[in-house]
């Protein structure tokens, strides 16, 4: 951990000392849904994240492809919540939990500290992209959980395009045209399905010295086949479809290296390991709890997998502290989804156990309702599975932007969104493509987590 400043003299106190305090970490789904709903009632509420914004992440990709911008997919926190006087939020990376003092020590920007108190803590702050312990593959294959993760990755996708424009035939502009994908489960079926599409149809008249509807994209992933959480017929569909766009499926095999040139995979069943030369490397391949929740699982001495969630009560509370809550993906029980419903269902449970304990009742079990499942595949090609209801092509495209509308924060965004998408089904145009490379010149002062990230508090 690098040093973090100095640390303020006094804590943050809620408005008032007689109130119960809410720390919510976290402006995620489990994290404002859990916010606005105590925002209507007696207690005062602090809302802490580190981006001092809410993110659409099921539609991450969509940006990165070009064909939403960043304001479709997030709203500042302090717009979402500023109806509700009793929430307060602040800006911040939770790097330290101290149960005896009931406090939270955050990190600033700036790399200073400062600490806020709670009578009642929920951990709602997500999950990071895990790289299984190989972490200098993130050097060359960003992963897909934050806004800067899909503008770095529009970058490098139409930036290979323009840098292949520029070379001659041959390997090298090749390997600027081949894109690799690690994970086959949605978000990875999702982005190289857009790739294929912003390849074959968004730029396939716009270079003079390369066919972009030539670029490969591959996909690999360890096991049997794509989308394993969806039934085996959807996922047959999707496979198909996919491999009908030009993307190419590899299966069974594990990513063992990343590099500069390309990826290097090696078959689960043994065998010898295939280099692919590739100078764009996607990775949505696992997931992994964020420094701050390991330091409160150890903490609290509560258990977790190998993941970092941690385990729960039946209320979603941690054991032995009925004052701290867990939400969201990082939920360690009943082998509970990480999707945006059972963050959104665990936070209205969490605000509900609160309002109960202030009124004297027993809290109620966390009982989650699986509301489907649904993934993109290209324009107009979609999966939605809801309990028995299997539905693919333009019917689950259909359903998949119901829900995902839906679910957006606002109503400017919802309103918008599916204008674009209206406005994207008649033409090939991407109107949110632009990129930009930084300057080297300009005096910057850089804000920035990564020094936070490496190490937990």
């Amino acid at each position: 951990m690098p040093a973090v400043g100095t640390e303020d003299a006094a804590t943050l106190e809620a408005v008032s000392d007689e109130r119960t305090r809410v720390l919510i970490i976290g402006g995620g789904f489990g994290g404002l849904f859990c916010a606005r709903r105590l925002g209507r009632h007696d207690v005062d509420v602090t809302l802490l994240d580190r981006g001092a914004g809410h993110i659409f992440q099921p539609l991450l990709y969509q940006c990165a492809t070009g064909t939403l911008s960043i304001g479709h997919i997030s709203r500042s926190l302090r717009e979402e919540l500023a109806r509700h006087r009793n929430v307060t939020t602040l800006l911040g990376e939770a790097i330290r939990l101290d149960p005896g003092a009931r406090t939270v020590t955050a990190m600033r920007p700036d790399e200073t500290t400062f600490t806020v108190g709670y009578d009642v803590l929920v951990v709602a702050a997500g999950m990071k992209q895990s790289y299984f312990g190989k972490e200098h593959f993130a050097e060359w294959a960003p992963g897909m959980k934050t806004l800067d993760d899909a503008l770095c990755i529009r970058q490098r996708l139409f930036t290979a395009f323009e840098i292949a424009e520029t070379l001659p035939p041959g390997p090298e502009r090749d390997s600027w045209l081949t894109f690799a994908v690690a994970g086959g489960g949605p978000t990875g079926v999702e982005i190289a399905g857009q790739i294929r599409e912003v390849a074959s149809r968004t730029l396939a008249n716009e270079f003079h010295s390369i066919a972009p509807e030539d670029a490969r994209v591959l996909l690999f992933d360890g096991g049997d086949r794509v989308l394993k959480s969806f039934a085996p017929g959807l996922s047959d569909k999707a496979a198909r479809t996919l491999t009908s766009l030009g993307v190419e499926l590899h299966m069974g095999v594990h990513v063992t290296d990343v590099g500069r040139d390309g990826v290097t995979v090696t078959p689960k069943s043994g065998g010898a390991a295939e280099q692919y030369a590739a100078r764009t490397v996607l990775w949505t391949a696992g997931v992994e709890a964020v420094p701050f929740a390991r330091q409160v699982a150890e903490v609290l001495g509560a258990d977790t997998d190998r993941a970092g969630r941690i385990s729960v009560e039946d209320d979603l509370s941690v054991p032995g502290h009925p004052e701290v809550f867990i939400v969201g993906d990082l939920v360690g029980r009943d082998d509970l989804p990480g999707v945006a419903e059972n963050a959104m269902q665990g936070g209205l449970h969490v605000a509900a156990c609160v309002r109960r304990d202030l009124d004297g009742k027993p809290r109620r079990r966390y009982r989650y309702r699986d509301l489907g499942s649904a993934a993109y595949i290209s324009r107009g090609n979609a999966l939605l599975q809801v309990g028995p209801v299997r539905v693919s092509g333009f019917a689950g495209w259909l359903g998949w932007g119901f829900i995902h509308i839906a679910f957006l924060t606002g109503l400017s965004n919802r309103v918008s969104t599916v204008f674009t998408w209206m406005a994207a089904i008649g033409r090939a145009d991407r109107h949110h493509r632009a990129f930009m490379l930084g300057g080297a010149t300009a005096a910057e002062q850089h804000y920035t987590w990564s020094e936070c990230d490496e190490t937990p508090g």
